[in-house]
C-alpha cells in the first residue's frame, strides 16, 4: 500500500442537513480515530441547518478548505451523497473521496439507478415512478393494477431505507404515496421480493484489481422488511461471508462491481439486493458513500478479508489525491 506522508492535511467532513446526520457523525467519528494513528485530521462538522465549523467555530467552507489538502467525506444521504457538496469541493478544487457530482447524484436517485441496471440486463423488481405532479388517485390505480403484490412504495432519492411503505391494498397505497410525496418530489412503487437480504461492497485499484469485490454480508431476520430504524437500533444480524450458495455469492459479487462501474461511481460503493430462494438474485440499489462505523456493514466485510479500517481509508485517501496530482 502505499503511504500518505505525514504532512498531508486530511479533513473529515461529518454531519449535515439530512434524516443520516446522526449516524454520519458515527462514521466520521470513526474515521477521524483511524487517521488519527498515523495524521492529524482535522474534524469538520456541518450543522443540521447546513453550517460548517471548525474546532467549533463556524467558518465559510471556503476559509475551512484553505486549511485541508484533501476531504474524507463521511457525509450521508442528503447534501453529501447526491452531489451537492462534490459541487462545493470541485468549485474550490479541493479533492475528495467518493464519487463526482453526477455519478453521486445519479446513484442516489433509484429510479436513474434502476434504469441503469435494466440496461445492463441486471435484473431488479418491477417498478413504476409517481410524480408530485400526477393524478394520484389515477395512477395510485395504475400501478396498483401493473404491478405485483404486496408493493414497496419508497422516495426515488434518499437513504436506502428511509421511507420505505410496504402495502397489500389500494387504499394502503394511496396513503403512502401521499406520505411520500408530501415531502419528496417523485417516489417509487416495486413489487416487494420475499427473500434475504444481502449487501456487497467493492473497492478500486486494490490488491491488484481494477475492482475489487468484498464478500457479501447476509442481513438478517430473512423475509422482513428491514427499515432505517430496524437498521439502526440493532434490530439486524450481519452475517459475514453470507450463506448464500456459491451461485448466488457470485452473481451477487458481479453485479456489485458491474453497477459501481456502470454507474461511473468512484473509489468504493455498496450495493444491496434481495435473494429470492425461487427467483434468484435481485439488485435493489447501490450506495456511493456507504456507513463506516464500527457496526456498520462495510468494516465486517473488511475484517473478513484481514484488511484493517485504516488500511482501507489511506488507500481512499491514496486515490483522491493521486487523482488530483497532489501526490507523484
Amino acid at each position: 500500500m502505499n503511504t500518505l506522508p505525514t504532512s498531508l492535511r486530511i479533513g473529515v467532513l461529518r454531519g449535515g442537513p439530512s434524516p443520516e446526520y446522526d449516524v454520519s457523525l458515527k462514521t466520521g467519528a470513526n474515521v477521524l480515530k483511524n487517521l488519527s494513528l498515523t495524521h492529524n485530521p482535522v474534524d469538520i462538522f456541518i450543522s443540521k441547518d447546513g453550517k460548517w465549523h471548525m474546532n467549533g467555530i463556524e467558518r465559510s467552507p471556503e476559509r475551512i478548505l484553505k486549511n485541508v489538502d484533501v476531504i474524507f467525506n463521511a457525509l450521508h444521504g442528503k447534501f453529501g451523497e447526491d452531489g451537492q457538496v462534490q459541487e462545493v469541493l470541485d468549485c474550490l478544487g479541493v479533492p475528495h473521496t467518493g464519487s463526482g457530482r453526477m455519478e453521486s447524484a445519479v446513484s442516489m436517485n433509484k429510479w436513474l439507478t434502476k434504469e441503469r441496471a435494466i440496461l445492463a440486463g441486471v435484473k431488479t423488481p418491477v417498478a413504476m415512478l409517481v410524480r408530485q405532479t400526477d393524478s394520484l388517485a389515477v395512477r395510485a390505480k395504475e400501478v396498483f393494477n401493473s404491478i405485483p403484490h404486496p408493493l414497496i412504495v419508497k422516495p426515488v432519492s434518499d437513504g436506502s431505507s428511509l421511507g420505505l411503505h410496504k402495502v397489500d391494498s389500494y387504499s394502503e397505497l394511496l396513503s403512502a404515496l401521499e406520505s411520500v410525496l408530501a415531502e419528496h418530489d417523485s417516489a417509487i412503487v416495486e413489487e416487494y421480493i420475499d427473500g434475504r437480504q444481502a449487501t456487497c461492497g467493492v473497492i478500486e485499484n486494490f490488491r491488484g484489481q481494477k475492482v475489487y469485490t468484498l464478500p457479501s454480508i447476509e442481513i438478517t431476520p430473512p423475509g422482513k422488511m428491514l427499515d432505517y430504524a430496524s437498521r439502526c437500533s440493532g434490530e439486524c444480524r450481519e452475517i459475514c461471508p453470507g450463506n448464500f450458495s456459491e451461485k448466488e455469492k457470485k452473481e451477487i459479487e458481479k453485479v456489485a462491481k458491474l453497477m459501481h462501474e456502470r454507474l461511473g461511481l468512484k473509489h468504493y460503493s455498496c450495493s444491496d439486493f434481495v435473494v429470492s430462494p425461487k427467483r434468484g438474485v435481485y439488485f435493489m440499489e447501490t450506495n456511493s458513500l456507504p456507513k463506516l462505523h464500527e457496526n456498520s456493514f462495510l468494516p465486517k466485510s473488511l475484517k473478513a478479508v484481514g484488511v484493517e479500517v485504516k488500511e482501507f481509508l489511506q488507500h481512499l485517501l491514496h486515490l483522491a489525491v493521486n487523482r488530483s496530482g497532489i501526490m507523484p
